[in-house]
């Protein structure tokens, strides 16, 4: 199937500069594209895996893809889509970022053997040599306040106030586009739907520069929709913190366990969004999720693609495992490594190795507010260790419940867990 058809069928084309001159392209010929991340963490979240993917799409399908990190314009910051200025960071911290960006993104998109593996290019490469005077004069010049000031990453702030360092992100940008298109021949910008005034811009500042010269340039301009979820918050925000794509610090578990808790009302939207699968298997799964939804087979195969994709099949088996072994309450199959991803959360407390009555352990960890109650809970078989009731209110915990002579885990009632941790 023609590139652009598939990508409208899946929804993820939110608007297209010239929809009939670039499928006309991309089927003639091998098409450059690009996509920009501007480093602001040292980590992608999941709200660039739409930017990722569609740039592994266009590789697919034989297209040339090309991830530009922001180390220029992220000493800026984007005005695009925020209501407020960014604070800005140094330029040690943004190089620090970019860097661990540039990794993520290859390791993500690129794939052993690939024929047109993805370039990653820093826009630091030409912002950070360009003096002023050389900015206003072969940029600046070809934009008009008036031009600048009606673009929506604009207009929307300037009740609030616009710093010219975030009026002046819009150039910057369209900079990168005609860099990328003398240097790489890009001819094809990507972006969320906020950044299609800074795309549009790059198409004008390519035109402009190239006005005196006989051949004309084709470019084109493609946004994918915002994401957004059923209930209507934003996507990528788990308990108010975001998905990131990098293990330390959102676990392969975490990542899975995200991916397996979506809605019914967004799964099969997501697995057309994030996923390869053909169209076929896709409503398979959708008759799946209308007419056995608890079974959520939808939601374990799109945790499945996501968290291969991200991590590796090696990540997927653990967090399964882990998934598996809270589910039956067999926790003394989990090693280690996989206690630390499982448990992350859960309140820990850190004890001596030596032998320890239950009671004690209870109070101490506060686990249980009074020996009184901790005694009543042991009674009533509230309290699990390492998955196992234990109703034995003299029980001493030893090192036959320290699991790989490290961790215990304890549960009281059907969810609350808490991880002793003995050094």
């Amino acid at each position: 199937m023609e590139i652009l058809q598939d990508l409208e069928n899946r929804g993820l084309v939110q608007a297209i500069t010239d929809r009939e001159g670039l499928s006309e392209q991309l089927q003639s010929s091998q098409v450059s594209l690009y996509c920009g991340f501007d480093p602001t963490a040292d980590s992608l979240h999941i709200g660039h895996l739409v930017p990722l993917m569609m740039l592994k799409r266009f590789q697919k399908a034989g297209h040339k893809p090309i991830a530009l990190v922001g180390g220029g314009t992220g000493m800026i910051g984007d005005p695009s889509g925020r209501s407020t200025e960014r604070s800005l960071n140094t330029e040690e911290v943004v190089d620090g970022f970019s860097e661990a960006i540039k990794q993520q993104i290859s390791k993500i998109v690129s794939e052993e053997g690939e024929e047109n593996p993805i370039v990653v290019r820093n826009n630091k490469e030409w912002l950070g040599q360009t003096t002023i005077i050389e900015f206003l004069r072969d940029t600046g010049k070809h934009f008009s306040i008036n031009y600048m000031l009606a673009k929506d990453s604009v207009a929307s702030r300037i009740e609030n106030g616009i710093s010219f360092t975030e009026f002046s992100y819009m150039l910057l940008q369209s900079l990168d586009f005609l860099k990328l298109n003398q240097e790489e021949n890009v001819t094809l910008q990507i972006g969320g739907s906020d950044q299609w005034g800074n795309i549009t811009a790059g198409m004008e500042l390519i035109r402009r520069s190239r006005e005196n010269q006989d051949e004309e340039v084709k470019v084109f301009g493609l946004t994918v929709p915002l994401i957004t979820k059923a209930d209507g918050t934003k996507f990528g925000k788990s308990a108010g913190n975001a998905i990131w794509l990098d293990g330390e610090k959102t676990t392969p578990y975490e990542f899975y366990q995200f991916w397996i808790n979506t809605d019914d009302r967004d799964v099969v939207k997501f697995i057309n969004y994030f996923t390869f699968l053909s169209q076929e298997e896709i409503a398979e799964l959708e008759e799946e999720v209308k007419n056995r939804p608890e079974n959520r087979v939808a939601q374990k195969r799109l945790a499945e693609e996501m968290t291969k994709l991200v991590h590796s099949e090696e990540a997927l088996v653990q967090a399964q495992k882990i998934s598996d072994a809270l589910f039956s309450g067999d926790l003394k199959q989990l090693s280690g490594s996989e206690i630390k991803q499982g448990f992350k959360d859960v309140p820990t407390f850190e004890a001596i190795k030596e032998e320890v009555g239950l009671v004690n352990l209870l109070v101490n960890a506060k686990i249980s507010p009074s020996k009184r109650q901790a005694r009543e809970d042991i009674k009533n078989g509230a309290i699990y260790i390492n998955g196992e009731r234990q109703q034995e209110v003299d029980y001493k915990v030893d090192a036959n419940d320290r699991i790989e002579d490290t961790f215990t885990i304890i549960r009281r009632g059907k969810k609350k867990y808490y991880l002793v941790n003995f050094k």
